[in-house]
């Protein structure tokens, strides 16, 4: 005889799968940073780590809102066809039943927002899968559900995470170097956020409009000096990428060796603020067509 389903389990397996999914995100996230350059500015990962922990109460009241109307809805209508078409069919079911109780509520918001088509239709189908991944969770009506999803769903965080460092550290999954520029690469105007200049020429000359001089201690907060004026350039390869360096001699500019970040098609070079261990950058970047960026 089929066990009688309880839709208090299912909204809390599908609650239990809206968390794990969350983690999992965070942990394809934070690997997906190690793949990408430094920002301008390091993140605060304690002040981020605070913001998860008290949105938890937050993702656990969305998640169970959701359930309540779209999960819930769709494991109830799965049964009803399984009882006519049969359970191999009501499994199949269960993501057209979501998509289709989704439907109506992004389609309104999407019309009195003037929102674009396909924005809308990635959004749909994102909820869909996510949704969706929550209903197949419930659905089985053996005992001892959450637990197993529990299990089955931290490992599979666990193991995103666990593949995932062992993929940074061995290659497999490479993670960020800076672009090797070399003499012929650097030569151009470089820009900063405000549009102070470097100017490189081939021959070894370099011209500074408005650069900034950072000191020791220096914060975002405040505005450095800046500093303009001609002199010469040269750059060192290093012992790998990240130990390039670009020297400037130009007078009455102290600037330090310029570090070498960005990408290969978008380069960039850099000065630490407020000392080498602050994570914090002042970067200028390569100008295209023979403009400023």
């Amino acid at each position: 005889m089929r066990q009688e389903r309880s839709y208090g389990r299912v909204l809390a397996v599908s609650v239990l799968v809206g968390y794990l999914e969350v983690a999992l995100t965070v942990v394809v996230a934070l690997l997906y940073v190690r793949t990408q350059p430094p920002p301008d500015t390091p993140p605060d990962w304690d002040e981020a780590g605070a913001a998860l922990f008290s949105l938890a109460g937050l993702t656990g009241v969305i998640g169970f809102l959701l359930s309540l109307l779209f999960v819930l809805p769709a494991v109830a209508l799965s049964d009803l066809l399984g009882r006519r078409l049969g359970e191999r069919a009501a499994w199949c079911c269960v993501p057209l039943l979501v998509a289709a109780l989704l439907a109506p509520p992004v389609w309104a918001f999407a019309s009195y927002n003037d929102a674009p088509a396909r924005p809308v239709l990635l959004f749909w189908a994102g909820a869909t899968a996510s949704l969706s991944a929550g209903a197949l969770a419930a659905r089985p009506r053996g005992g001892g559900l959450a637990r197993r999803v529990a299990l089955w769903g931290g490992a599979l965080v666990a193991g995103t995470a666990l593949f995932g460092t062992l993929g940074l550290a061995t290659g497999v999954l490479p993670p960020y170097e800076p672009p090797v520029l070399g003499p012929a690469a650097l030569a151009g105007t470089w820009s900063d956020h405000t549009g102070n200049t470097l100017t490189f020429t081939a021959d070894g000359r370099v011209t500074a409009s408005g650069v900034a001089v950072h000191s020791p201690g220096d914060t975002s907060g405040r505005t450095p000096p800046g500093c303009s004026g001609t002199g010469t350039w040269s750059y060192e390869p290093g012992r790998d990428p990240w130990s390039q360096r670009v020297r400037l001699e130009v007078p009455g500019c102290g600037w330090p060796a310029w570090g070498v970040g960005g990408t290969g098609r978008e380069p960039r070079i850099h000065q630490s603020v407020g000392g080498p261990r602050s994570g914090e950058l002042y970067q200028l970047r390569k100008a295209t067509s023979g403009s400023p960026r």
